[in-house]
């Protein structure tokens, strides 16, 4: 798990958190990107509409599944699956 001053509130890591990740593990994590058919945003809308898990906690507030999903632009899982369904390449 990533600790929360390298988590986004509204989603995702932050600038650190990215910063932190490259280098810890070498990786080049880009930002979410919020609209359009870049293939990075279908890639994500086909891994998340998968997600097992909710998407509220027993308290009513959103999990960090929700926010990731809000902070690529989809209000839901089904709405990321339909999104990668229509844009997928064949």
């Amino acid at each position: 798990m990533v600790q929360k001053k390298y988590q986004n509130p509204k989603g995702g890591l932050n600038e650190a958190g990215r910063k932190y990740f490259k280098n810890k593990e070498g990786s080049n994590l880009k930002s979410p990107v919020k609209s359009g058919t870049n293939p990075r945003r279908v890639s994500f809308a086909a891994r998340f509409g998968g997600m097992a898990g909710p998407l509220t906690d027993e308290k009513g507030r959103p999990t960090r599944l929700k926010l990731a999903l809000k902070a690529w632009g989809f209000g839901s899982k089904e709405a990321a699956r339909n999104f990668a369904q229509r844009h997928k390449k064949d």
